[in-house]
């Protein structure tokens, strides 16, 4: 028989959240090992579960949930999406602007697929949610990283994306606030970002899925917000606000000026409906959650259960030698730095599998988030705090044994 290879367009996809260290993961788990897994943004493992009053909506519409809804969405559904957007202060949004999808996962991979021919180039942020990277990627286009500066606070360098940008360039992505770095962008930054988008003609795609989890009364500014005269996608959903990952209820947003996008727009309405609907359950929930008490307030405020284990978990990791980390605004991550000189890492994957095998913790290295340099991995803040204090503690014994390894203890 002929091997059945994979499709040449996943040559460049790459999604190391759920890649070979989880698999590794995994089989420690099969053999019975117990695994700290501080690899992905799930809320409901930690005790984070959807608000009750989305549950209680979806279990009374289930028995008129059966058929399909509009390929769109549910009327209500996107009728609470457009009214969040005029909260937001979305310019130009109705009805048929919004497009409800099984996830922002989904929709990202439907916007790609919709605009990019081969060759056509994307700016996505490095570090990035590698979503992004792999979507561009799948569709035929080109991922080109601009960089996100450490030292300034994880914002995007202004001069990095003027130098990337080509004749190829269709659009920039912005993750607002970033996973993985925790970053909430000021009004000022955006606004310079919708300068360069203004000048060359780009499309703006704001992944806005963190915008209620803020810290120290940070506020959130839509990007689409500030170009009223510029086609901006925003996207968002209910997974990470509202604690409903499985639910699997994200939408986007068309805003500002749409004419010139007709065709686009046209082929993001046909792919939404080749899928025939987003599924319709859960998006009973959407009137609810937008439009009910914000329980994310509470576990975001100072004393809230989130505040407390961002604090922690920082102060823990910023106590081992060799390791800084900029404290994050806003999401559910930390993006440690760990120092070349006291730690020599070639293969940051090897590296983070290494520490899999001997503390049992899992984590995703930071180039599996697109950076630049085998120095950072990502760190997920959810468990409680004798969790974190257990993992974070087993991180440092192994960066401890790492240190004496290659003669760089302190």
């Amino acid at each position: 028989m002929q091997p059945v290879h994979k499709s040449q367009k996943l040559a460049n996809v790459c999604y190391d959240i759920r890649g070979p260290v989880l698999e590794h993961a995994k089989k420690m788990e099969d053999e019975g090992h117990r695994i700290i897994k501080l690899n992905i943004g799930n809320p409901a493992p930690f005790g984070f579960f959807a608000p009750d009053e989305l549950i209680e909506d979806v279990i009374a519409n289930l028995p008129a949930a059966s058929g399909y809804s509009d390929s769109k969405g549910l009327f209500a559904a996107r009728k609470a999406i457009m009214h969040y957007a005029q909260q937001k202060h979305l310019p130009n949004v109705a009805m048929d602007d919004i497009i409800v999808g099984n996830g922002v996962s989904e929709l990202i991979v439907m916007a790609m697929q919709a605009l990019l021919d081969n060759g056509d180039e994307v700016l996505v942020p490095a570090p990035d949610y590698p979503l992004w990277t792999a979507a561009v990627s799948l569709a035929g286009g080109r991922a080109v990283h601009y960089v996100c500066d450490e030292e300034q606070g994880w914002f995007p360098s202004i001069d990095d994306i003027r130098a990337k940008i080509t004749p190829s360039t269709r659009a920039i992505v912005i993750i607002n606030p970033n996973n993985p770095t925790g970053a909430v962008y000021p009004p000022e930054l955006l606004q310079q970002i919708v300068e360069v988008a203004r000048q060359h003609q780009l499309i703006i795609y704001a992944d806005e899925i963190y915008d209620k989890v803020l810290y120290d009364e940070v506020k959130h500014t839509s990007i689409a917000s500030l170009a009223p005269d510029l086609f901006v996608v925003t996207f968002n959903g209910l997974s990470k606000n509202y604690r409903a990952c499985g639910y699997r209820a994200g939408w986007l947003i068309l805003s500002g000026e749409k004419k010139h996008a007709k065709d686009y727009i046209e082929g993001l309405n046909m792919l939404a409906s080749m899928r025939l609907c987003a599924n319709v359950p859960s998006q009973h929930a959407i009137q609810t959650a937008l439009g009910g008490y914000q329980s994310i307030d509470d576990l975001v405020a100072p004393g809230g259960r989130l505040a407390r284990q961002r604090d922690l978990a920082h102060k823990l990791l910023t106590e081992i030698p060799g390791v800084s980390c900029t404290k994050p605004q806003g999401a559910l991550y930390l993006f440690p730095k760990l120092d070349p000189k006291v730690y020599p890492i070639a293969d940051d994957q090897q590296f983070i599998l290494e520490l899999l095998q001997q503390e049992k913790v899992l984590l995703v290295q930071g180039t599996g988030f697109n950076w630049i340099a085998p120095d950072h991995f990502r760190v997920v803040f959810l468990p409680n705090s004798d969790d974190l204090i257990e993992a974070i503690g087993r991180v440092a014994r192994f960066l401890e044994s790492y240190r004496k390894r290659h003669g760089s203890a302190e």
